[in-house]
């Protein structure tokens, strides 16, 4: 079991590969490959055959393909820059995703 900073509905900025400097929401978290789907971004094409039940015409689809997590940026949603992600307690127990740059300082999770 593993835990990851990132979490689906994220605005993100990837900040390596071909996709570096673009923006997007993330769609899927899968922890146990540390991987993030990002909408619009890292498209593939996809050779599929027909199948009465998805696709009746089959042919070739275009897809998002997943990117690992150390590739992206969480984008704090108070500065609007890209940010490492810290934690704070909060007083009933539980914690919260909190920006690491020195002027915000600013919570992400929203309690």
């Amino acid at each position: 079991m593993s835990h990851m900073k990132i979490h689906k509905g994220d605005q993100v900025k990837v900040v390596t590969g071909k996709e570096s400097g673009k923006t997007g929401k993330v769609l899927r978290v899968d922890t146990e490959s540390h991987r993030v789907v990002i909408e619009r971004l890292n498209m593939v094409k996809k050779h599929t055959k027909p199948n009465p039940k998805k696709n009746p015409q089959g042919g070739v689809i275009e897809r998002e393909a997943a990117i690992d997590v150390s590739n992206v940026m969480l984008v704090c949603p108070a500065c609007g820059q890209p940010t490492r992600v810290g934690f704070r307690l909060l007083e009933g127990g539980g914690k919260t995703r909190t920006c690491r740059r020195a002027n915000c300082g600013k919570d992400i999770d929203k309690a």
